[in-house]
């Protein structure tokens, strides 16, 4: 309220006026203008100032309360200055000076409370002097002088706050304070201010005292969206305060999702132990499920053995492929498709379908993909799972001859994807591989057992059984096979029988390099985010064992990657290995350093790590330079975190499409992809659409494979139109035309039902298998010629880390598919608005099982039913309402 000092009715007073006659004219002026009211008010205040300057402390009193009372009635709209405060102000200065003169008595110290309103219009920038006089007057309750003194009192608090830590001075009285403006913030709804206040004097421990069942809610989405912009350690420390609040108010879903957020196993734990509701703990159960992370139960958390075992399942998402089944039935879309339903030649003229009908190996590879990818987890489709004895003539097996050597590795693999989830039925079908005398294809059968068990845990670990018997075979494509498809099954399982036979195969020097590479990043998957010392250190050796010439080749990349893998998401701890890393052969020194860095702070928004890569990027170097790409992926991995660090991510990358070297555009759109996965944004589609003709051939594909993945699952219309044009622009070449097939399957993933965001529960949480399992491929993608073009094209296998089915799916207490009404619209950011604001906009009321598209939010429409999950989304156990009554 400062910068309201010149008001109408003292602008005149303020002007400097020599001559005392003027002086005398310019009052009366100023005295005519005003009202008779406001005028005899003036006067009032006039007196009652001489009235304090007086001897007798009587009258000074009267007049202390008579001016206290006339500031605390007044009533004034927020442009203007309260009256009493605006007539008072040309007096300010000699209370100011009366007051320094006045003995120590009750009198002073109401003195000081008038001065300390007073100073809230009058004190100079700076000075706080409201701050000042509050600490020297007399105790009383400092809200009765209103909301903006209060929120004046607290930005000056602040201020001092940072000045007397500096000086390490006594802080005592200032807390005080703080305690009272916290408690009067918390009671008025003005959680956010109180918030701020106790991040600024750093106090937040506070907080929990003063919330109650009315405003806890409100103050904890503060505290987790405010968690977001914060710097480390104070981000966590923001999230444990919200974390212990909710458990205070026995809030139990809300608090494992923090805990989750702080990957704090403890936490969980804790979560499980304070809540004695078993369908709660069900709900639990299906939040850990769906972040992917592997968890067991003991007799601490759940007593009883069988609701123990109940509980278990659903963590180890063995029902994951029925309810997914169970939405693919209720939208309809059971009907197996082809690769020829995807394409949609017959849209296009016809120079492009004339090419296409030729039977080329690239072709039919693409198309296993894009059949794998379309009818992933349908357990059907017309290339792999066709029964034998039909007219096309045991076209199983056949199509599997189709494809060259390595191409029967994808073909064989690409029956887990399509019985994704299902264990038992898929190890049933891929059984008959193992039998083949054909390598390849036992690579593909060792691979699909990998991907069919992927996400979904079982007591009697069937992929390892069966795989590890192949990790020390002689041909090193079945033990990739193998190799991939443990960390595949177990990634995030961090178990240490696979850990051992693993670490014997990166230390063994007659490994080949691609074993060797493979190898790396399963136990990177397996121990992802774990910060394991052994995995690291012997990722670590692998690296200095390899020759100069290794050094240089693509495959050597994925070691550093695997090295990454281990501190996802784990900011500071990384910085030893990375001292480490400095240490390298320079071939892979720098490369080694950008990749630690954008997984050690992927997904945390940091602000300065963001600028330090760009740094990188902004370098123009020799030709022969590769550390760039990762910092450019690192960009989008960093800043993927909230959506305004997003948007201005996405600027930065169009800047450096126009300056950067050829090398840095290459992974510029594999970078947009990865920002706005699952989440088609038009900018971005237009970009991508651009870069996809590029002249360089590279840049294209990366485009094309990114247009792909930010259509992933939408069935996006445009994006599909842009790939099927592309298919006829690029008919002559081979190796785009099989990206644009790639990016068509990715289009219409689990035909339209599955996502590939990392984030889930309201973009709140980020699951880090998934993280990983995408940007493992996408690491692959900065060198396309050599792994997806070349003959390691099943490396984009590591994207079903990331499909899960984009669905709302309501189950009643016996855990039964239960249909309700829902509406589900566009989220709206609601936090810190007063009131009890819409959260949706723009919805639409459907009937579960709903699907969900990217930023879309989900409510119940019918009081009947209680969700015993805060957010909707995957699946959510409805209580009946015991208070619900019909209406008749």
């Amino acid at each position: 309220m400062s910068d309201q000092k010149n008001d109408a009715g003292t602008s005149q007073a303020n002007a400097p006026a020599k001559d005392p006659k003027k002086k005398e004219d310019q009052k009366k002026k100023d005295d005519e203008d005003l009202s008779e009211e406001d005028l005899a008010l003036k006067q009032q205040l006039e007196l009652y100032v001489e009235r304090v300057q007086d001897s007798d402390p009587g009258l000074q009193k009267v007049a202390l309360e008579s001016m206290r009372h006339e500031i605390r009635t007044s009533t004034s709209s927020m442009t203007s200055v309260p009256k009493p405060l605006k007539f008072l102000r040309p007096h300010y200065g000699t209370l100011k000076a009366f007051y320094e003169t006045m003995p120590e008595s009750d009198l002073k110290k109401y003195l000081a409370d008038i001065l300390s309103v007073l100073a809230l219009t009058m004190s100079a920038e700076g000075e706080r002097e409201s701050l000042k006089y509050r600490l020297l007057g007399s105790e009383g309750d400092i809200g009765s002088w209103g909301h903006e003194y209060v929120r004046n009192l607290a930005g000056e608090i602040a201020q001092e706050y940072g000045k007397r830590q500096s000086e390490e001075a006594a802080i005592e009285d200032l807390m005080e304070l703080v305690q009272q403006i916290v408690s009067f913030h918390m009671k008025h709804n003005a959680e956010p201010e109180a918030v701020d206040l106790l991040m600024e004097v750093e106090d937040l421990d506070l907080l929990v005292e003063h919330v109650d069942k009315t405003n806890f809610k409100r103050t904890c989405l503060y505290l987790t969206s405010a968690a977001r912009y914060l710097p480390g350690p104070d981000d966590m420390l923001v999230l444990d305060i919200a974390y212990t609040i909710y458990l205070k108010f026995e809030e139990f879903a809300s608090a494992l999702q923090i805990a989750l957020s702080l990957d704090n196993m403890q936490h969980v734990r804790q979560v499980f132990t304070s809540c004695d509701n078993q369908l709660k703990k069900m709900q639990f159960c299906y939040i850990l499920a769906r972040h992917g992370i592997t968890f067991e139960l003991d007799d601490e958390m759940v007593a009883d053995d069988e609701e123990r075992e109940t509980l278990q399942d659903i963590i180890n998402n063995t029902k994951l492929s029925e309810s997914y089944l169970s939405l693919a039935r209720d939208i309809e879309v059971m009907e197996p498709k082809s690769p020829e339903d995807i394409y949609k030649a017959h849209l296009l003229d016809g120079r492009a379908s004339a090419g296409a009908s030729v039977d080329s190996a690239r072709q039919n590879l693409a198309a296993t993909f894009v059949n794998a990818f379309v009818n992933a987890g349908f357990g059907q489709d017309k290339l792999m799972t066709a029964p034998a004895d039909s007219s096309i003539g045991g076209s199983s097996g056949n199509w599997l001859f189709k494809n060259k050597e390595h191409g029967k590795t994808s073909a064989a693999a690409s029956l887990g994807m399509i019985l994704l989830w299902d264990v038992d039925s898929g190890l049933a079908q891929i059984d008959k591989y193992f039998h083949s005398n054909d390598n390849h294809v036992i690579a593909g059968a060792l691979l699909g057992v990998g991907i069919v068990n992927c996400g979904v845990k079982n007591d009697c670990d069937p992929a390892l059984a069966l795989l590890s018997d192949y990790i020390s075979k002689e041909d090193s494509s079945v033990r990739i096979g193998a190799i991939m498809g443990l960390g595949i099954a177990y990634a995030g399982a961090q178990n240490e029988q696979i850990r051992s036979s693993l670490t014997l195969i990166l230390n063994d020097a007659k490994a080949p390099l691609d074993v060797i590479a493979f190898t790396a990043i399963s136990l990177g998957l397996m121990y992802v985010g774990s910060c394991n010392e052994e995995v690291a250190q012997a990722i670590i050796f692998a690296l200095m064992d390899r020759s100069e010439s290794e050094l240089g080749e693509p495959l050597t990349r994925l070691l550093p990657l695997a090295l990454g893998l281990l501190y996802l998401g784990k900011q500071e701890r990384v910085e030893a290995t990375a001292e480490v890393s400095k240490t390298f052969n320079e071939k892979i020194r720098k490369y080694c350093d950008m990749t630690l860095l954008s997984c050690a702070y992927a997904g945390t928004g940091n602000v300065l790590k963001v600028q330090n890569l760009l740094g990188h990027c902004a370098q123009h170097l020799e030709k022969g330079e590769t550390h760039q790409g990762p910092a450019v992926l690192g960009i989008a991995m960093v800043a993927m975190a909230e959506e305004l660090g997003l948007d201005m991510s996405i600027r930065s990358l169009e800047h450096l499409l126009q300056y950067g070297e050829q090398n840095i555009r290459r992974a510029v759109p594999l970078a947009l992809g990865l920002l706005c996965i699952s989440n088609p944004k038009v900018n971005v589609m237009d970009t991508l659409s651009r870069l996809s003709h590029d002249s360089d051939s590279e840049v294209a594909m990366a485009a094309v494979i990114s247009l792909g993945l930010i259509g992933a699952g939408t069935n996006n219309a445009r994006i599909a139109g842009m790939l099927r044009n592309l298919s006829s622009y690029y008919y002559k070449d081979a190796s785009l035309l099989f990206c644009v097939r790639i990016a068509q399957g990715l289009v219409h993933l689990g035909k339209g039902l599955l996502t590939l965001n990392p984030y889930h529960s309201d973009r709140f949480l980020l699951s880090p298998t998934a993280l990983a399992g995408l940007v493992t491929m996408l690491h692959a993608c900065l060198d396309m010629k050599a792994m997806v073009l070349g003959k390691y094209h099943y490396v984009l296998y590591f994207i079903v880390l990331a499909m899960q089915p984009r669905m709302l799916m309501t189950v009643d207490e016996n855990l039964k598919p239960l249909s309700v009404p829902v509406r589900v619209g566009q989220a709206v950011d609601v936090v810190g608005q007063a009131g009890r604001p819409k959260t949706i906009t723009g919805f639409q009321t459907h009937s579960t099982p709903v699907l969900l598209a990217a930023g879309d939010r989900a409510e119940l429409a019918t009081e009947k039913y209680i969700p015993l999950s805060p957010i909707l989304e995957g699946h959510v156990i409805l209580k009946e309402n015991p208070d619900y009554r019909e209406d008749s």
